[in-house]
């Protein structure tokens, strides 16, 4: 099975840019479909981007469309999160996950691996 780990996180002024990463590691990473998702305190667990595979193919929440890009380096079986235009809203420990399983999916009970979460904190 794969482990991954979260990095990247941390506190940044509304308007500010972050990357938060995910490194891959026991499986190549370019076997699986990857997402992105955060919780907020209090609020359920949501889905924010996925990936395909190749990297070509990718989906977006409505929240972050046009301010977040997700990709992938196989090469370096890491994926990232460009985070740009950040809001207060956008709060959360950030989660990336694996799955086998085509296409990506916005639903989280769908992804079978899961990092321990990288702390995102956007101040007004």
């Amino acid at each position: 099975q794969v482990q991954l780990v979260e990095s990247g996180g941390g506190l940044v002024q509304a308007g500010d840019s972050l990357r938060v990463s995910c490194a891959a590691s026991g499986r190549p990473l370019s076997i699986y479909v990857m997402g992105w998702f955060r919780q907020a305190p209090g609020k359920e667990r949501e889905f924010v981007a996925a990936i395909s595979r190749s990297g070509v193919t990718t989906y977006y929440a409505d929240s972050v469309k046009g301010r977040f890009t997700m990709s992938r380096d196989n090469a370096k079986n890491t994926v990232y999160l460009q985070m740009n235009s950040l809001k207060p809203e956008d709060t959360a420990v950030y989660y990336c996950a694996a799955d086998l399983h085509f296409p990506p999916s916005r639903r989280s009970y769908e992804y079978d691996y899961w990092g321990q979460g990288t702390q995102v904190t956007v101040s007004s």
